[in-house]
């Protein structure tokens, strides 16, 4: 029951931070998510119990909250993101709301109430047990990323913002429309009294997700959302949100894993394609941001490659959730702390050589991309298990080969254009060597997420994560043995 108060926390900040100044109402919101970080560690090292919040007649069913590995791998990463980017975003803010000619207390207020409502809504999403409870969520998350694009994003913001809420709510419907045959099907919604999905709602569920995550094709809405969104929201959309379409699709698996099983060599080649298509996309992108996003496509290829690879692939699913939510986290933000310092710059082609004059922003870009190519940090251990999770489904032969190989040329490819874009962005030829003074707003909180990324390859933290996913994922997929 205590989870409970604690995961009130960020809800509670979003009533609170907007009645204080800028400052203390960005300290609050890193607070009240803190406090919930730790609480979740508590509980990853010592256990919490799930909480029953009420219960509805049939087909809704018992509400509760989850409190098992998979809630608290994905609550501990959104926590410890979503605390950092809203101190990255005390100076970064100030200089979106003087450069639209706007008053900065007043803007921060509303600002802060729609980041940390946003923030809050994914961290009670994955916590729900309940899929309309989720569902509620997910709405809100979808609801308030429009309205800070809407109100604070860049270029042509109204219609970017419009754009991702059409495409939004086309996924949210797709899979409410899978969630009420559900629970027709099952006479409750409730996670863990749901037998079945069936024939008929695993396709709604798998393409709004699929639109939600996005791969290649639905994806066209993605580079406008995150090279136009404020950079705190980029710093949250895409590390955060798109990769929740990944623990519904995680879900909804672990339940009923026919779908996947049926559709496995589709889905594959699928998230493969889409996967190295976007990861070379990335090579001829201009706007640092969208360079960005198309990474992030490239990456969310991976979740949906780790989903067709039985329980090995799903801890990889997880383990990739956070390893990508901590590595573009922090290049977004970097991304905007070189908007904020250098004047609005985005083109790649006038950067070079930003090490020169703002090396600690650097210095953690490098770190970002060692987490999106798995290189000493948590990632690591999502690619041995998706590696593992491949040599588990189809085994070591001729005819295994090439899926083996495209994955591997998929993790290469990351680190590929991983270093490509450090020497494109940071190094080289400088066109200014002043250093440049720089808040510690806007390079800290990138190193306290890094260190987290590290941290959480390291035992105890891995020890006891790692058993911890097996024991949920597992017995749900009726399997044995022991994971090395």
């Amino acid at each position: 029951m205590i989870l409970l108060y604690f995961l009130i926390l960020p809800l509670l900040a979003a009533c609170l931070a907007p009645l204080l100044k800028p400052k203390a109402a960005t300290y609050l919101t890193t607070l009240f998510f803190m406090l919930p970080f730790f609480a979740i560690l508590y509980c990853i090292f010592y256990g919490c119990a799930e909480i029953h919040l009420t219960t509805f007649s049939p087909p809704i069913g018992e509400i509760y909250l989850t409190a098992d590995f998979i809630s608290h791998a994905f609550g501990l990463t959104i926590c410890i993101v979503s605390a950092m980017v809203a101190l990255f975003a005390l100076p970064y803010m100030r200089h979106r709301f003087e450069e639209m000619e706007l008053s900065v207390e007043g803007e921060f207020r509303k600002y802060i109430f729609l980041y940390d409502l946003y923030a809050a809504s994914m961290l009670w999403l994955v916590y729900s047990g309940n899929l309309i409870l989720l569902y509620i969520f997910l709405e809100i998350a979808l609801i308030t990323a429009f309205l800070l694009i809407y109100f604070y994003g860049y270029g042509n913001r109204r219609w970017v913002g419009q754009l991702y809420l059409i495409w939004s709510l086309i996924a949210g419907v797709l899979t409410l429309a899978g969630f009420l045959i559900i629970g027709i099907n099952n006479d409750t919604l409730a996670l863990k009294y749901i037998a079945t999905v069936g024939k008929y709602a695993w396709p709604f569920i798998f393409v709004g997700m699929v639109i939600e995550l996005p791969v290649l094709g639905p994806h066209v809405w993605l580079p406008w959302a995150h090279a136009e969104a404020p950079t705190p929201l980029s710093a949250l959309l895409s590390p955060l949100t798109v990769g929740l379409a990944g623990y519904v699709l995680l879900r909804i698996a672990l339940i009923d894993y026919s779908f996947i099983v049926s559709y496995r060599n589709y889905i594959l080649a699928y998230a493969l394609f889409s996967s190295i298509y976007a990861g070379f996309s990335v090579f001829k992108q201009t706007d640092f941001k969208r360079l960005l996003a198309y990474s992030t496509v490239s990456q969310m290829g991976y979740m949906l490659v780790a989903l067709c690879l039985g329980p090995f692939g799903l801890i990889g699913l997880v383990i990739q959730y956070m390893s990508h939510a901590f590595g573009k986290s922090i290049l977004f933000s970097s991304a905007g702390g070189i908007i904020a310092v250098h004047h609005g710059l985005r083109d790649v082609r006038q950067m070079g050589g930003l090490h020169d004059s703002i090396p600690a922003i650097s210095n953690a870009a490098v770190v970002g991309f060692l987490n999106l190519g798995g290189i000493l940090t948590v990632g690591m251990l999502g690619e041995f298990f998706i590696l593992r999770g491949v040599i588990e489904t189809f085994g070591i032969s001729t005819g295994s080969l090439p899926i083996l190989l495209a994955v591997i040329f998929m993790f290469i490819l990351s680190v590929w254009y991983g270093f490509y874009t450090i020497r494109k962005v940071f190094y080289g030829k400088p066109k200014d060597t002043k250093r440049l003074e720089i808040s510690r707003y806007l390079y800290v909180p990138l190193f306290i997420i890094g260190i987290t990324s590290v941290l959480l390859l390291l035992p105890p933290l891995s020890t006891a994560l790692i058993p911890g996913l097996k024991s949920v994922i597992w017995p749900l997929l009726g399997m044995g043995g022991v994971v090395p």
